[in-house]
């Protein structure tokens, strides 16, 4: 029922304003759908993405022993057309750097069947999987930025209407008090109030979903370093060489 009533009143200015009122309704209701729609599409991104991470984190404790015999297959996959599950391109990158090296070592090792990852080794691959999370927090950020522009926007259309409304207003009483005027001087009331209440309704609820959703990226983020370096610590100790061992070869 408040909704109904406030529809209706905000209709009602919309036909009572002038010209100049009416773009700038037509700005904030465009603005509005403009919201809800990347703030939709955002939250239920970044709760799939969560979803299908956790999930994907699940399952590959479960079977890490053998990393790079472990196929992307075998791990959980996006259901639905469109989904991403940035964890899986984490873990591809690292398999796919890794078994380079491995190869590339193994070509130019004298002793073929014990193949070796030195430090430098591991940094490269590191460095690799860090541009990959770099390039998948952007792609989770995508968009993002219309939320942004729309918690100051909105507020300062609405005040735009305000301004323009109350210029109206004073511009009628200016004149006389005809009934013309007076229809005129109720349409610049109007569209000062419902402007001023439109531009809120609009950047109240995007600077909410931004904060949130810029928190659950930023947590995403974070979890995404960590699984590297969880995937770079199992990396080390099946292929890093022992310290000892350099230690012999130089005392030779």
């Amino acid at each position: 029922m408040l909704t109904f009533a406030v529809n209706q009143a905000l209709l009602s200015a919309y036909f009572q304003a002038d010209f100049f009122g009416k773009c700038i309704f037509f700005g904030l209701f465009s603005l509005s759908i403009l919201c809800w729609v990347v703030l939709i599409q955002k939250t239920l991104q970044a709760r799939g993405t969560k979803k299908l991470s956790e999930a994907f984190i699940r399952t590959f404790d479960e079977k890490k022993g053998g990393l790079l015999s472990l196929s992307l297959e075998a791990l959980p996959q996006p259901s639905k057309k469109g989904a991403h599950n940035p964890f899986a391109r984490i873990f591809q990158t690292m398999k796919q750097k890794t078994l380079e090296i491995l190869n590339k070592n193994k070509f130019f090792s004298e002793e073929k069947d014990e193949i070796f990852l030195t430090r430098s080794d591991l940094e490269l691959v590191e460095s690799h999987v860090l541009i990959t999370i770099s390039s998948e927090a952007k792609r989770l950020e995508k968009n993002l930025f219309i939320l942004a522009m729309i918690v100051s926007l909105a507020p300062f259309l609405g005040l735009l209407g305000t301004v323009w409304g109350i210029l109206i207003t004073f511009s009628e009483l200016s004149t006389g008090g005809s009934a013309s005027s007076n229809t005129a001087i109720i349409g610049g009331l109007s569209t000062a109030l419902a402007t001023t209440v439109l531009g809120l309704v609009i950047a109240i609820p995007a600077l909410i979903f931004y904060s949130y959703l810029k928190n659950t990226l930023r947590h995403l983020t974070s979890d995404m370093e960590d699984f590297l370096y969880k995937l770079l610590s199992t990396i080390e100790l099946q292929y890093r060489k022992p310290e000892h061992s350099y230690q012999c070869v130089e005392k030779e």
